[in-house]
């Protein structure tokens, strides 16, 4: 049988008093999982004793093996299938007559619920959340058992969507007169410097079967946990009914939310009956401001504010789907380093953990419902689900995230088949006044990748925010036929390169025997361009809202330029196996930025950096020239060469000449202002950029020739971890000559071993070519480095102490305390 959980801990939480607050614990721990059917398996005595023990968020994919007869678009991983998880637990006999409830961040795909052995629901959409009410079904002091049967199907995503209850799980136990699920609304109708007019509806729902007179008392907390304002008042809920209060608070002063310093109130709804405390519900929300002008562009508290965003999937790279909360910030910290202020979410509705980070972090959000509406692009899409779900799941979407303030936009659908359709508007404005019902304060967004259907056939028209995929070429065309139109680069770039890698002569091809992309940056399929030119059509267009880059992060699936072509139902992508994940990436799958990282941040940061590449260990071709790019936001660069000085150059004075070809644009070639080239006749030794500001020396950075492999070096992102089994420290691996310098080729298998409270939970290289498992005690390096992430066990605090071993090299230990 499955562990139990105790019932003396869920009546701890739920006091001596069974009519106490309302009660939410984590449901993560204790469940059986089986990978394949199971018949039978929803009844309460099934015997699932011989299924393994997992802790969730669980993604049954990423544990591989990779393998040819799986489809390199969705990774080249066993996601689809069937899955069953069980979890037997006890509700305290003092919870009956109250209402309890569990609830799914997520499940993928498909997922049936069934408690004690009867049908609770069924949600077909992986991405979305959804809550059912158990409390008619339970054993009161007694087991009970859930189970949940999920069915992932083949050629059903183009990428990889992960398997299994891959975000965290909720049990609620609450009065039958309680806040609605994501009941809570809360708006700023007026923010001024001197003062704020929060409004906050909220929604109460009696499931009893008499009446309730009850009273509701709204308390905003500021950032410090301080109250500063305050109303109550009373109402009466009829039985089996709902009531909707709202309310208008005056906060003085208030701290607003920006990017810049991302203050967070929170609003406290507390329901009393009888001069009892029933139920208490505490929401996040910032005080800020939004605006889009047609002239202006986007403003943020009054102030303009351009996207610099990137699009990320959902995947974690070797954690797979399963959502966790450390590696989702390390990703965004990683960003946010590079200037990004902004993420889509593309193509789904995000965890509930990246909307909170962005919160916490001020990053700006656009939250994306669907990747397909009717038409499909793969044969077993939502596209089956859409006519049912569509409503429920947008509007469940929007609900959860509308208390946001990172949450800036929402989007109904990327490059969706019914652009070119004359009646594509129909459906476009339907999606539009959905959203705009469920929240009138934030604009609807679409990414158009067609031209010119969607800006013909009115689903263009029907959006507030007109995203343009992959036309920058095109901004200043549509902005002079519709001036009132509110535009900008929705998926922009999509270039692609590999870590390290660099292949002379500087020219276009469209795949490379190797299985890499060269890191020069000039790469990519027809649509794609260099992120020089979308820097360039945005400064010759600046009302143009910004950028969100094709993508931040590399991920699982989808190897554009091998395998396949995208938006078709052509099948499995594995034409050129082992390539299995993408290339588009601007850091690339372990979390190691590429070149590109340099690029971008020279363009979207203020503070001195500078950047120079390639290596410099090019054994063979001594004499000939290499070329030398550097990326900087000083007002000079100079390169200095084994010593010599190759001359310095002004910041956007001497363009650097790309070859460049995409759809729209006329012509082979692109004076890049952005990128400063030198042609350096290769010598070992080093080379050196050192950048200028006011004539003074502000950053610099040197690359050395790097003699054989002799040594390891371990880097821990985070020394310090909690003891909670959840948290990680990312471990880079270095390989290194014996001098420390960092030796940019080399592919050394390295072993690990751990001691003490900690588990190593993935491996990296960051190589999108390479069947290696994820879940291991080794891996080679990929030009120098690998990752290692470390996880600690829950409840154990103790020091942690990782050993990296490889044949000829000198090992290396590291120390992290769980606490």
């Amino acid at each position: 049988m499955s562990a139990l959980i105790a019932s003396t801990g869920l009546a701890g939480a739920l006091g001596n008093d069974a009519a106490s607050g309302r009660m939410r614990v984590s449901f993560n721990d204790d469940w059986r999982f089986h990978k394949g059917d199971a018949p039978g398996a929803e009844a309460p005595a099934f015997d699932d004793s011989g299924w393994r023990s997992v802790r969730l968020p669980h993604d049954w994919a990423i544990e591989g093996p990779f393998d040819v007869k799986y489809n390199a678009r969705c990774g080249g991983l066993p996601f689809h299938g069937i899955g069953w998880y069980r979890k037997t637990f006890t509700v305290p006999a003092e919870a009956k007559g109250r209402v309890v409830t569990v609830e799914f961040d997520g499940a993928m795909y498909d997922s049936e619920v069934w408690v004690n052995g009867r049908f609770i629901g069924n949600r077909p959409y992986g991405y979305i959340g959804f809550e059912y009410d158990i409390s008619a079904h339970l054993n009161y002091g007694g087991e009970n058992v859930i189970a949940v049967k999920l069915s992932p199907e083949d050629l059903s995503s183009r990428w990889y969507p992960g398997a299994g209850i891959y975000r965290n799980t909720w049990l609620e136990i609450k009065d039958p007169v309680h806040v609605a699920h994501w009941g809570t609304f809360i708006t700023t109708p007026s923010v001024e410097d001197g003062q704020a007019v929060v409004r906050v509806q909220t929604e109460i729902e009696n499931v009893d079967t008499t009446g309730a007179a009850i009273e509701v008392k709204n308390t905003i907390l500021d950032p410090d946990g301080k109250p500063v304002a305050e109303a109550a008042g009373g109402v009466r809920v009829d039985a089996r009914d709902e009531v909707v209060v709202t309310r208008e608070l005056v906060v003085t002063e208030p701290r607003r939310w920006d990017i810049v310093s991302p203050q967070l109130y929170t609003m406290v709804t507390e329901i009393s009956r009888d001069g009892k405390v029933i139920d208490t519900v505490r929401n996040r929300f910032g005080i800020r401001t939004i605006e889009y002008t047609a002239d202006k562009g986007f403003l943020l508290n009054g102030r303009v504010v351009r996207f610099q965003g990137v699009c990320l999937h959902h995947d974690l790279g070797a954690l797979g789907a399963a959502v966790n909360r450390r590696a989702t910030q390390r990703q965004l910290e990683i960003m946010k380093a590079m200037g990004a202020n902004a993420v889509r979410t593309s193509h789904n509705p995000p965890s509930p953990e990246l909307v909170e980070l962005c919160d916490e972090m001020g990053i700006l959000l656009q939250v994306e419902a669907f990747d397909v509406w009717e038409i499909a692009k793969v044969p077993n899409g939502y596209n089956k689900f859409f006519k049912e779900w569509h409503e429920r799941d947008l509007r469940d979407m929007i609900r959860r995230d509308r208390n946001s303030p990172a949450v800036v936009m929402w989007s109904i659908g990327n490059e969706i088949l019914e652009q070119n359709r004359p009646d594509g508007a129909v459906l476009t404005r339907h999606l539009a006044a959905i959203a705009h019902d469920e929240d009138p304060t934030r604009p609807v967004t679409a990414g158009f990748n067609y031209h010119p259907g969607p800006y013909e056939n009115g689903m263009a028209e029907a959006v507030d925010l007109v995203g343009m995929n992959y036309k920058p070429v095109l901004y200043g065309v549509e902005k002079a036929k519709h001036p009132d139109w509110i535009i900008y680069g929705s998926e922009t770039s999509s270039c692609t390169s590999s870590r390290g890698v660099y292949h002379l002569p500087i020219e276009k091809y469209k795949k490379h025997e190797s299985l890499q992309v060269t890191s020069y940056d000039i790469i990519g399929p027809p649509w794609a361009y260099p992120p020089d030119i979308e820097f360039h059509y945005l400064e010759q267009n600046p009302t143009a809202l910004g950028e969100f880059v094709w993508t931040g992060f590399d991920y699982l699936g989808e190897p554009t330029p091998f395998g396949g072509q995208d938006n078709s139902t052509d099948g499995y992508w594995n034409a050129d196996w082992p390539s299995r994940s993408s290339y588009f990436g601007i850091v690339d799958l372990a979390g190691f930025p590429k070149d590109r990282y340099y690029l971008y941040q020279s363009v979207w940061t203020s503070d001195p950096m500078i950047h120079v590449l390639p290596h410099w260990n090019w054994e063979g071709r001594e004499g000939e020239a290499i070329p030398v790019f550097c990326y900087t936001n000083c007002d000079e660069a100079e390169l200095i060469v084994n010593g010599k000085s190759f001359g310095r150059k002004k910041r956007w004075a001497e363009p650097t000449v790309i070859p460049v070809k995409f759809n729209h644009y006329e012509g082979t070639t692109f004076a890049s202002k952005y990128r400063m080239r030198w042609d350096v006749p290769y010598a070992p030794g080093s080379i050196k950029v050192v950048g200028y500001r006011d004539g003074k020396v502000v950053a610099e950075k040197e690359v050395f020739t790097a003699g054989a492999a002799a040594q390891i070096a371990l880097e821990p992102d985070r020394a310090v971890i909690d003891a909670d089994g959840y948290d990680l420290s990312f471990v880079t691996v270095r390989i290194e000559d014996a001098r420390g310098h960092f030796c940019p080729l080399a592919d050394n298998l390295v072993r690990f071993s751990i001691e003490g409270p900690g588990e190593i939970a993935a491996v990296d290289n960051g190589n999108a070519a390479t069947t290696d498992p994820f879940q291991a005690d080794w891996r080679r390096a990929f030009n120098g480095l690998a990752l290692v992430i470390i996880r600690s066990k829950p409840g154990e605090s103790g020091t942690i102490r990782l050993t990296a071993t490889s044949d000829g090299l000198a090992s290396a230990t590291v120390e992290i305390q769980a606490k």
